[in-house]
């Protein structure tokens, strides 16, 4: 398995969205977990069963919000004294911390659901502290309730701080639904330790390329890199390398890296005033008598300047909580030397500085204090690109301000997906290319007549079903990236994956497109109607499967075909298809599929089964297709999986199998692994069992219908 390319390779760790340390399968290591599926169901979510947080929060007096967040920046509390009087570097840890761990190969992490009030992240080293700044907006949370969620929240507060320290921002959505609890679908890395070696992440720590896939922080419990440098030792040639690949894996080019790291570091400081032995344990750790705060810290005294988090000391600026170009006026400004804060952390500080120029200690106005750099501030000096990008910004303020409000925005909404899913008075109108722009499409178009046409073209069923099924499989709940909408399979990259079988999707195109033209909708539209239209063929008797038409078609200048590339499937077990042997089962990569496109292990059974007696299986592969009336819609899959008239046969080394009568020995049909999981699985072949029953048959249809209709509109957001 090749993990080892920026969005490339297999973004699928064994063991990691499906590992199995939960009390009911640690004992069976190969069992498959399918908790990763169950995890948002209703028993988890104490909200109503019709509170609709969109609607909820279009309600929201935003101005008030925007206003409340803004005096508590300047609002310094006893118990958790604000540098300098001022919480603005604290919060824009909190929201960058939230935002960062976001990695653009699975499109999981990031700050979209509030998964930082949650272990492991709430008590990742790289975040200590930060439970303080979600306490300090607690009385705001409070105040709006239901309307306001921790999402939202977190992220608004660090872009209020950037504005209430002087930065035009470019704009904010609202519209993050909280989760309320871990997500257990995010690998977050193999290690057992905090911050444990590179090489664990790494075929070769001198090739950041080599970084393990999906992963893009260095270390387990970081963000990003290690401020102190590679594996803790400064070398900001090596540092800006290792920057480079995690801040792309997090979808940022060179030029918004730069910007937030020099952006990041105009405001605030870093802690480490003391050494760091009487810290206490992390959230999670913590005793109830903390009440879910951590990093207990003894020696702090009420004092700001005492705080400890990464121990690091010092802030990087003259000015901490106003931003400007104080940034680059010190990093280029002067020559650094390598030192030690008072904790024991590497860290590279001014030489011959006067102490005119220096920052004040955050506690004591009066006492000035030599500024920092970490290894990546100095990665932006030493290292030819950066250095000429920071250039620029310093030959033109107002561009690199621009920029970096621009980076800022896109960090904190990378993975709310399309512009459809913000809400509030400050979402900017310029359609932004990362936010996979998609005109909107015309909902009036005789649907009834351009169906009739699609039925007399000639095209088969299982033509029409795979189409629309590789339209719309690519469709990440993660982050809200890919589906139907927009019809970017006709699209490079997406026409020429192997996934996508490029001559049928060209066959199919080719006779859709003009059917499309002709009754004024859009492809991505017809592409999902041929699919039901197939569908309802497969199923006859008169069956309707709903459609609702107002997709639109995104043009090649909607699109960032790079960025894409992450979306291509090197798997798809609803079609029986791996492009190459991995180390990960079918079974695995089906259920990862499976959760990203937002199913539950019913529906996941109910489209797996439906689709082998369908025939759509990839390249016409007949595996677990166990049905004598192949291309129409049965339970025969289940009826047959479940039959004890058969027996099950591993082949060619385990890779397929055989299904054999057991009164001949004759074979009657071969499977993979992803098929006979279904029998096989404990919770998987009770779901088997249901559709395999007699009286079920109606059921089965009903269920397909609706899980089907379900994946095609997953990217609906404007329903």
């Amino acid at each position: 398995m090749d993990g080892s390319k920026t969005g490339g390779g297999c973004p699928f760790h064994h063991g990691g969205n499906t590992g199995n340390d939960k009390p009911v399968t640690k004992w069976w290591p190969n069992a498959l977990n399918l908790d990763i599926l169950h995890q948002k169901g209703a028993r988890t979510n104490p909200m109503d069963a019709d509170f609709d947080y969109r609607d909820a929060v279009s309600k929201l007096n935003f101005d008030a919000v925007k206003a409340d967040v803004t005096a508590l920046m300047t609002d310094s509390q006893d118990w958790w004294p604000a540098d300098w009087g001022h919480y603005g570097g604290l919060m824009v840890r909190l929201a960058w911390h939230s935002a960062g761990s976001y990695r653009l190969a699975d499109g999981r992490g990031g700050g979209g659901a509030g998964n930082i009030r949650f272990a492991p992240l709430n008590s990742w080293p790289d975040n200590a502290s930060l439970d303080k700044a979600r306490r300090l907006l607690w009385p705001v949370k409070k105040k709006y309730g239901n309307a306001l969620s921790w999402a939202d929240l977190i992220l608004l507060s660090g872009t209020i701080a950037y504005e209430s320290m002087g930065l035009d921002t470019f704009g904010f959505g609202f519209g993050r639904e909280d989760i309320w609890g871990p997500e257990t679908d995010v690998y977050w890395g193999s290690e057992k330790e905090w911050l444990a070696p590179s090489e664990n992440r790494y075929e070769n720590i001198d090739d950041p390329s080599t970084l393990e896939n999906p992963l893009a922080a260095v270390h387990m419990g970081l963000i990003y890199v290690n401020p102190e440098g590679v594996n803790g030792q400064p070398d900001p040639i090596k540092t800006a390398a290792q920057v480079r690949e995690t801040f792309a894996r997090m979808a940022m080019d060179d030029e918004e890296t730069a910007a937030l790291t020099c952006g990041g570091h105009t405001v605030g400081k870093a802690h480490g005033n003391g050494p760091g032995d009487n810290i206490g344990a992390e959230p999670e750790g913590a005793g109830v008598d903390a009440q879910g705060l951590g990093w207990a810290n003894p020696g702090q005294k009420g004092k700001a300047s005492d705080a400890f988090t990464s121990g690091i000391e010092g802030a990087w600026t003259s000015d901490p909580t106003t931003f400007d170009m104080g940034f680059f006026d010190l990093l280029f400004g002067y020559e650094w030397e390598l030192k030690k804060s008072p904790a024991g952390a590497w860290q590279w500080e001014p030489v011959d500085m006067p102490d005119d120029k220096k920052p004040r200690n955050a506690s004591d106005a009066g006492q000035p204090q030599n500024p920092i750099m970490t290894d990546a501030d100095m990665a932006m000096k030493v290292d030819p690109a950066y250095n000429a990008i920071c250039q620029k910004f310093m030959d033109d303020p107002a561009y690199f301000k621009d920029i970096f409000a621009r980076a800022w925005f896109k960090l904190t909404h990378r993975d709310m997906g399309p512009k459809a899913c913000y809400i509030g008075p400050d979402v900017p109108a310029e359609d932004l290319i990362w936010q996979d722009p998609i005109p909107v499409g015309n909902a009036s178009f005789d649907v009834e007549a351009v169906k009739s046409a699609i039925a007399a073209s000639g095209l088969s069923n299982a033509e029409m079903i795979a189409t629309a099924w590789d339209s719309a499989r690519t469709y990440r709940q993660s982050d809200k990236r890919g589906g139907a909408n927009g019809a970017r399979i006709r699209l490079a990259p997406q026409k020429d994956w192997e996934g996508n079988e490029p001559a049928r999707l060209a066959k199919v195109l080719n006779v859709l497109e003009p059917l499309a033209g002709k009754a004024g909708a859009s492809v991505a539209d017809v592409i999902v109607l041929a699919g039901n239209v197939g569908l309802e063929q497969a199923i006859g008797g008169g069956t309707t499967v709903p459609f609702t038409p107002g997709r639109g078609d995104a043009t090649d200048a909607h699109t960032d075909a790079d960025s894409f590339d992450v979306l291509e499937p090197l798997a798809d077990g609803f079609r029986n298809w791996q492009k190459q042997a991995y180390a990960v089962s079918a079974e695995e990569m089906m259920l990862d599929r499976a959760q990203l496109l937002g199913l539950t292990a019913q529906e996941m059974t109910v489209l797996v089964g439906g689709l082998r007696v369908l025939d759509v299986n990839h390249g016409g592969s007949q595996h677990g297709v166990f049905t004598d009336n192949p291309g129409k819609l049965s339970t025969d899959f289940f009826a047959n999986l479940t039959d004890m008239a058969y027996s099950w046969h591993p082949v060619n080394d385990g890779d397929s199998y055989e299904i054999r009568d057991r009164k001949t020995g004759a074979v009657k049909w071969t499977a993979t692994s992803a098929d006979l999981v279904f029998g096989s699985n404990s919770i998987l072949r009770a779901y088997a069992e249901v559709y395999a029953q007699d009286d079920n048959g109606d059921k089965f249809i009903r269920d397909f219908v609706k899980t089907w209709v379900k994946v095609m509109n997953a990217d609906r957001f404007d329903l």
